[in-house]
């Protein structure tokens, strides 16, 4: 029993032994890795990702996921700019952006919680008609001269803090305590694990991937912000791929693809992972085809290893299962 306690207390911290061994590794490959305006850098260019990767991290551990997310985000993210420059309101941008993310979401969840249609189809949809949408309001121009929208993405806030960090710290207060302190993360964890024994434990499934994608709606809505804002543009043709960079920080981080396990810690080292090696990489001038084809690697392995210690872990438990079962008949027996 020791050893098990061990072996899951070690997995359980691995992604943080991970973490702390690349920051070490990154500071002595590259000279430049420590500098605070490298570092500011890093966590300014993570804000997007980090956002998309809750939203993807939540759907996971329901047992599902979102392959629109990248193209959500560039439809809401181009209406926002499009607000912003005729009408100078920031708020009115936002709460565009947030409302069509939202509806993008919702019409997921329609398909998803009222038909049975899997998440993967239906936001794979979902990632041709916002793409589409996009490209055709903008007629496949980008969106110039944004003027002060700029600040949501490229501000700061005295000499460290820039605006898109204080945001996302903000929204991962808020979804920490959603995912650990209320009925609706822990109904989630309960979908993922096994939809319908949560469903005999008088769970609101429906309801509740409602909720999923909203909250998956709200984090890409504003992640669009961001983005636009960070490129002094609305880009119709931009956060391509996006979807990946928040499957893999999640992925990377602990949450399982079977769904019912996964942290915003986790997902948090995760991000912090994906960014550190990209950002070594850019720093040492490795070809950027070639980034891609590592950050592939590491999304396999990362499923790999969560299918092996998932395996070995029921396997585990049908043993420990068998030995009480002996050892009752043993007892009944004498």
């Amino acid at each position: 029993m020791k050893s098990v306690r061990l072996n899951g207390g070690l997995q359980k911290y691995a992604i943080y032994l991970v973490l702390l061994v690349l920051f070490i590794a990154c500071s002595l490959i590259s000279p430049y890795f420590l500098k605070s305006s490298n570092m500011i850098n890093v966590t300014r260019q993570l804000c997007v990702g980090l956002l998309i990767a809750y939203g993807e991290m939540i759907l996971i551990v329901g047992g599902f996921i979102d392959l629109s997310v990248g193209s959500v985000l560039a439809l809401s993210g181009c209406l926002a700019a499009t607000m912003y420059k005729g009408t100078q309101s920031l708020i009115l941008a936002v709460i565009v952006a947030v409302a069509v993310s939202i509806m993008c979401n919702l019409f997921n969840a329609v398909f998803v919680a009222n038909f049975n249609v899997p998440a993967f189809i239906a936001t794979l949809g979902m990632q041709q008609i916002a793409r589409g949408i996009a490209l055709y309001y903008t007629g496949g121009q980008n969106i110039l001269q944004l003027g002060g929208f700029v600040k949501i993405g490229q501000g700061m806030i005295g000499s460290f803090l820039p605006v898109p960090v204080l945001i996302v710290l903000l929204l991962t207060a808020g979804v920490w305590y959603v995912m650990s302190n209320t009925r609706f993360g822990r109904g989630i964890y309960a979908i993922g694990g096994n939809r319908r024994a949560a469903e005999a434990s008088g769970i609101n499934t429906k309801k509740s991937i409602y909720k999923a994608f909203i909250i998956n709606g709200i984090l890409a809505g504003l992640a669009g912000v961001i983005f636009m804002a960070r490129n002094n543009a609305g880009l119709p043709n931009g956060a391509v791929g996006y979807e990946m960079t928040g499957l893999t920080a999640a992925i990377v981080g602990g949450t399982s693809m079977t769904g019912g396990i996964g942290t915003i810690p986790g997902t948090i080292a995760g991000a912090f992972i994906i960014g550190f090696l990209e950002n070594v990489m850019n720093l040492l001038g490795i070809n950027a085809y070639i980034q891609e084809i590592i950050e592939g690697v590491i999304i396999v392995l990362a499923v790999a290893f969560d299918v092996v210690s998932k395996s070995k872990q029921s396997h585990k438990t049908i043993m420990v299962s068998e030995d009480k079962k002996s050892k009752v008949n043993g007892n009944a027996a004498a």
